[in-house]
């Protein structure tokens, strides 16, 4: 709640109100003295904390104002933290948009993404690939601190180069954040370094994002470290992680003559959740330095709060769960808004199951990246003779677009596929533009659509005269080099024998070629590729991974750049679509498709089936929607499902 306590801590007001009433009436009832005095004691405590909490502000609110540049950054990311998220975007938006130099505007860009406004990440993106080094440590860090890697690319690639010590670290961080196992591996080796800098970076790092096997290093570095400033580096990581020792280095550090070391204890005393420094982080607030107050005004605040969830969280909800008037909820999409929460879009069918029963795509909202969800609204009403389905949400360039992909049914010779174009973060969509423009049944899956990195928009079509008459179907792609204003037809196509290939994916490789990925009846997942951005396509063969006659999505994962499968595990030869749609299976590719590594079982129950997924990346996370049926059901209910990044790693 914009300029309150966060939720957590009206949660936490709201609940000791109802305990207070509940003992004044025992009060009241009984005469009972203690109590009275408790409810009194109460009071009091939590006016004091009322009264801690606007010191805490008025002194964030003077270093907002200061001249001081980076104390005044510190200040908008402890505001963010006390649910002032508006305060801080009024204060920093114009100054971003007169600051010319690269480092600052990575901090004014950090903060405004940190409350609340992700189109600012395109800024850190554009400095961390500009020719000029000035702003490229900051980009990375900055990057780092609001959990965002764009695609991964220009991250991978600073942290792959080792001429610029800080900034491979930097990059390593914010990979390594976001679930690459093998950006933990340059922050572990730095530890042993003799640099001052390097010791003090990836201390800092693998304090918030490494584990108990970093403590040893840490505390061999605590003894071997020459300089006051970078032991203490190393004191703070090993508080975060849990050390004793640590802890109460920490606690002493908070009264240190040096003023960098005091700023520093009081900015890790709030990672730490180190309630015994409250006393001292309080006494801080009237320190001389105005960085260390800023610092300590911000762990009070985090002292204050509840823990954070723990991001190793596997998230699991069905979100829509078929009843008797809407039996299906399939075929949906997800995509991160500009201010972090999640919209989660679904095909509603109405009366029946069927793929020609009457269906509109409903939305709903998380602001708790999955764990709860607003009441669902309309995104698109049924415009066909049948149903609109089978939704794809992107953000498209330029930035601030997003295209709502889907398709409108109006007989068995006539689906086509349609865009609208929204401006608001999917408040409004504009007109609906047709992307196939030429007459035929055209099934376009979920979560389907890609824009490459030119710009290009593809869309993958399986299409067949009529679905009832002819039903075999050729793969292509429709193609839009404006933005989605215009599409045309590619000029080759995919066919595969029996019922051909169906239900398409494509993907961008490292080389500039694309892939496409096919359900057919062989009882594996055909693939073809192509070397002119999606006009024509080469003679198919397979991904060398069994598979029933069922849809497979295709990603790449952000942090590691290793592509992600989501399949049905099983090919049963003579069964009813090559079996049933069970387990539902990872695997990563290294090699750009060359070869597979099983990387486990999101769903393994045999009792139920489960397909039609979407794949999206947000905060390190791997965020899916897939439907499911429960058993001796005709029902399809859709689950939304959020892992980080590093379960597809670390999975058996």
């Amino acid at each position: 709640m914009r300029g309150t306590w966060p939720a957590c801590g009206l949660a936490k007001w709201s609940a000791w109100l109802a305990r207070a009433a509940a003992l004044v009436c025992l009060a009241a009832l009984g005469g009972a003295q203690g109590v009275a005095a408790e409810v009194t004691d109460g009071v009091e405590d939590q006016a004091a904390d009322e009264a801690l909490r606007q010191r805490c502000l008025r002194i964030l609110r003077e270093g907002l104002r200061s001249e001081e540049f980076w104390p005044a950054m510190h200040a908008a990311e402890a505001l963010t933290l006390a649910g002032l998220e508006g305060e801080v975007r009024s204060a920093l938006e114009p100054r971003l948009a007169g600051e010319t130099d690269d480092q600052r505007r990575c901090g004014l860009a950090r903060e405004l993404v940190r409350a609340g406004d992700r189109s600012h990440v395109d800024q850190m993106l554009k400095i961390l690939e500009s020719a000029n080094p000035h702003g490229h440590v900051h980009a990375a860090e900055s990057l780092y601190k609001v959990f965002e890697i764009g695609d991964g690319q220009a991250l991978r690639a600073a942290m792959q180069q080792t001429e610029n010590v800080p900034l491979r670290l930097m990059a390593a961080g914010a990979l390594g954040r976001s679930g690459s196992p093998a950006a933990m591996r340059p922050l572990r080796e730095a530890l042993r370094s003799d640099q001052a800098d390097t010791m003090r970076i990836s201390a800092w790092l693998l304090g918030i994002i490494g584990d108990k096997s970093d403590v040893i290093a840490l505390r061999a570095n605590v003894e071997r470290a020459e300089d006051p400033l970078v032991r203490a580096y190393q004191q703070h990581a090993l508080a975060v992680l849990g050390d004793a020792q640590g802890q109460q280095a920490l606690l002493r550090n908070l009264e240190s003559p040096d003023a960098a070391i005091r700023t520093y204890a009081a900015n890790f005393a709030g990672d730490a959740r180190l309630t015994e420094a409250r006393q001292p982080l309080i006494r801080l607030l009237d320190d001389t330095n105005l960085d260390v107050r800023l610092r300590a005004a911000q762990s009070l605040i985090m002292l204050a709060q509840p823990a954070p969830p723990d991001p190793r969280e596997d998230i699991s909800r069905l979100v829509y769960e078929a009843d008797q008037q809407h039996p299906r909820y399939t075929e949906g999409s997800v995509i991160a808004l500009r201010d972090g929460s999640l919209l989660f879009a679904i095909t509603q069918f109405t009366g029946s199951g069927s793929d020609f029963a009457q269906a509109r795509i409903v939305a709903r909202e998380s602001r708790d990246q999955g764990r709860s969800w607003g009441p669902p609204r309309v995104l698109q009403e049924n415009t066909g003779q049948m149903n609109v389905m089978s939704v794809t949400l992107r953000r498209l360039r330029p930035p601030g677009t997003i295209g709502m992909f889907y398709l409108r049914k109006n007989a068995y010779d006539d689906l086509q596929c349609y865009v609208r174009l929204s401006h608001d973060e999917c408040a409004t969509f504009g007109e609906p533009i047709r992307v196939t423009v030429e007459p035929g049944y055209h099934v376009v899956n979920n979560d389907r659509v890609t824009q490459l990195r030119d710009g290009r928009l593809v869309v993958p079509v399986a299409a067949t005269p009529d679905v009832r008459q002819v039903n075999h179907f050729v793969s292509f792609c429709y193609l839009s080099d404006d933005g989605g204003a215009t599409w045309r037809k590619g000029q080759g196509q995919v066919d595969l024998p029996k019922r051909g290939a169906m239900e398409p994916e494509v993907i961008e490789l490292v080389d500039g070629r694309l892939m496409m990925i096919m359900r057919n009846q062989l009882g594996t997942i055909s693939r073809s590729y192509s070397r002119d951005r999606g006009d024509t396509w080469s003679e198919p063969d397979d991904l060398g991974l069994p598979a029933p006659e069922a849809p497979a999505t295709l990603r790449r994962i952000p942090a590691t750049g290793d592509l992600l499968l989501i399949w049905n595990d099983t090919y049963t030869p003579g069964a009813g679509h090559g079996g049933r749609r069970t387990p539902l299976t990872a695997a990563i590719s290294s090699d750009e498709g060359r070869s597979w590594r099983r990387a486990g079982k999101l769903e393994s129950d045999p009792q139920r089936t489960y397909a039609y997924t979407s794949v999206t990346f947000h905060h390190g996370r791997a965020v899916l929607s897939y439907w499911e049926s429960p058993p001796n059901s005709p029902q399809l209910s859709t689950r939304f499902r959020s892992l980080p990044v590093s379960w597809f790693y670390e999975a058996p």
